[in-house]
């Protein structure tokens, strides 16, 4: 997970200024987003530190390649996607976490989403999974985004809020000491919120939500050039090509 898209990703903080880097460094927790009036949402740091689990393998299961994993946070998904031979990039503004993607043997960059990318317009699918759905602050701005990014009847497969949630917020990233983040915008969308944002912007087609164990899943398809694209794949497109170490300029798929 990307929490800071609104932060200097600068990559020589030191140990205590950078809570999230923290938490990926050490595999662990606990580690918060904290609204201005208090509330905290615990952050799944173990769970995203480690090899993707029964429910990530199922949603993988629905990409078609080539694969752009935007807040790819410590690279889980991309590692996942590597090991089956599926052109896969993962995207982070968090040094820390693009090293332990590549440490893990997927292929990352240190980059917005918002920044140019490698391949735009020729994506198969973006995931935005943990929450990543908020980067930003702004939703429609985001969807807008990674329209650009897909192909033509590309997919967006995105992790929602687990409740019909639909919020603009400041917070900042906290962990168990007195150190945290600078504050950034974020919001937090529950699928219901997504697909009123998805049929504002006209150009997305709902074609499939899903929930496992807790966590809420949706799939949409670009309408962009071809809207006669058919629901998700049960299968991800396998390729061998398994780039390693991609420069900032280099378009990791073969697409």
């Amino acid at each position: 997970m990307t929490l800071a898209h609104g932060l200097d990703p600068a990559p020589h903080r030191s140990w205590s200024a950078d809570p999230y880097a923290d938490a990926l460094r050490t595999g662990r927790g606990p580690l918060y987003l904290r609204r201005g009036d208090g509330w905290l949402l615990p952050l799944d740091v173990e769970r995203w530190c480690t090899r993707a689990d029964a429910v990530d393998r199922a949603l993988l299961d629905r990409c078609e390649g080539p694969v752009l994993d935007v807040g790819c946070g410590p690279g889980r998904m991309v590692a996942e996607l590597a090991a089956r031979g599926v052109p896969a990039l993962g995207i982070d503004i968090s040094a820390a976490a693009v090293a332990r993607t590549a440490g893990l043997g997927g292929p990352a960059l240190l980059r917005s989403v918002f920044a140019p990318l490698p391949g735009e317009g020729r994506w198969g699918t973006v995931l935005l999974a943990d929450g990543n759905l908020g980067i930003g602050g702004d939703p429609a701005a985001l969807l807008a985004r990674v329209a650009q990014l897909l192909t033509p009847g590309g997919l967006l497969i995105a992790e929602t809020a687990p409740l019909d949630v639909d919020e603009r917020v400041s917070v900042r990233i906290v962990g168990p000491t007195a150190a945290q983040s600078a504050p950034f915008p974020w919001a937090r969308v529950g699928t219901p919120a997504l697909l009123r944002a998805a049929a504002r912007a006209a150009h997305w087609r709902p074609i499939a939500q899903w929930s496992a164990e807790g966590r809420c899943f949706a799939a949409l398809r670009s309408r962009t050039g071809s809207t006669s694209a058919e629901p998700a794949k049960s299968a991800a497109v396998i390729s061998s090509q398994r780039p390693r170490n991609p420069s900032a300029d280099s378009v990791v798929a073969d697409v």
